[in-house]
């Protein structure tokens, strides 16, 4: 029996930062605008399609945005919005979807392979954009094909707030009149590598002899030459939201010092969100535990935006312990857990004073990784020596 056609569809909400803003505050559509800070090393965390018309980009350095559009108007992230949006995006998914990838806080693919033999995959899909769009009041574009490039690629084609459905088969003559910066992982060295080897569009790279691409570019030479040919063999790996990371500590003798216990929840906070930045992972729920001498156990949880930073998950911590701590009563054991992990810690981190947080962590980081992981503490989480 012949394995079914396999059938991917992958869904971004278009630009989404921006269009979070703008159904926020509805003065902003219409115009050039960025998201993210003003300072001296401040950069586009992300832009609208008016701004995208001056040559504008995300990652840009907001002083040469300015300069490229005088009258840019510029906000700060809302990230708890951004946050918010998302998870109603992927409950809505996961309310319908057989098998479904969270890309990134905006980007989903969606498994359709043998999904025919119950329902038309497209009018399916076509039914869930709208539901999201109704639910939401967001724009979303959806690309359907064979595998997951063709899928992204033809989201592309279909932005903004469009659809686009590849037929399997078809590939070829979809791609090749593109250039072939458009095969997502091809940067700007890459192109231009191409371009000297006189190969400026995809059909120019899908004829070239794979020997001479594999001479010049090496193993990834091989692999564009597939992906010309519309093949790529990536899955969909299915979102688990339950994973988390958690610490908890059982005392040997009860504690009643509060000021002990609260040094114990940064220490433990800060392990885990170590833990996170070490694998790329946010954390959008933080939960706190604690259990009493006659065992009676008591915690409590509360959804944040998405982070992985010390400073932002600490002042939860410590809101949710003095909710739950009795004050003069002894603990027995005291816990943190992380959980709703994601990988989004890249386009999320765009909305810091990124270049100074991030730094500051980045060179915390490297000394923990060097001497261990309690090299450096904040003066709140070390124990009296």
């Amino acid at each position: 029996m012949p394995e079914p056609q396999r059938l991917i569809a992958h869904f971004d909400l278009d630009a989404f930062f921006v269009s979070v803003e703008c159904l926020n505050d509805p003065s902003l559509k219409g115009i050039p605008l960025v998201i993210g800070g003003q300072g001296d090393r401040s950069v586009v965390a992300a832009c609208s399609y008016e701004a995208r018309k001056y040559g504008i980009h995300s990652a840009m350095p907001m002083r040469t945005a300015q300069k490229m559009c005088p009258h840019l108007k510029i906000v700060s992230g809302t990230r708890s919005e951004y946050s918010k949006y998302s998870r109603i995006v992927t409950e809505l998914i996961a309310g319908t979807a057989p098998v479904f990838e969270k890309a990134s806080i905006d980007e989903f693919y969606i498994d359709l392979t043998g999904m025919d033999r119950f329902f038309k995959p497209l009018a399916w899909t076509q039914e869930l954009r709208q539901k999201i769009i109704d639910t939401t009041r967001l724009p979303i574009s959806f690309g359907m094909g064979a595998n997951k490039m063709i899928a992204k690629i033809a989201t592309d084609e279909a932005k903004p707030n469009g659809w686009l459905f590849v037929e399997p088969g078809t590939e070829t003559e979809f791609l090749d009149p593109m250039k072939v910066n458009k095969i997502p992982g091809v940067g700007e060295q890459t192109y231009r590598d191409l371009l000297q080897l006189g190969i400026e569009t995809i059909r120019e790279l899908r004829l070239a002899n794979p020997d001479l691409l594999a001479r010049y570019l090496g193993k990834y030479g091989t692999e564009l030459w597939k992906k010309a040919h519309g093949i790529h063999t990536g899955g969909v790996t299915p979102y688990q939201e339950a994973k988390s990371v958690s610490t908890e500590t059982t005392y040997d003798q009860d504690i009643s010092d509060p000021e002990f216990l609260l040094r114990e929840l940064v220490r433990m906070t800060e392990k885990l969100a170590f833990e996170l930045r070490q694998d790329n992972k946010m954390s959008g729920c933080i939960a706190v535990k604690i259990r009493y001498p006659d065992f009676e156990t008591t915690s409590r949880q509360t959804s944040i935006p998405y982070t992985f930073y010390d400073d932002e998950l600490l002042p939860q911590a410590k809101m949710i312990f003095q909710q739950l701590y009795r004050k003069g009563k002894a603990v027995r054991l005291l816990g943190v857990k992380l959980s709703e992990l994601t990988a989004e810690a890249r386009q999320s981190n765009l909305f810091q004073d990124v270049n100074r947080k991030a730094e500051l962590y980045k060179a915390i980081d490297s000394v923990k990784n060097q001497f261990g992981r309690t090299a450096i503490n904040k003066a709140g989480g070390l124990n009296n020596m």
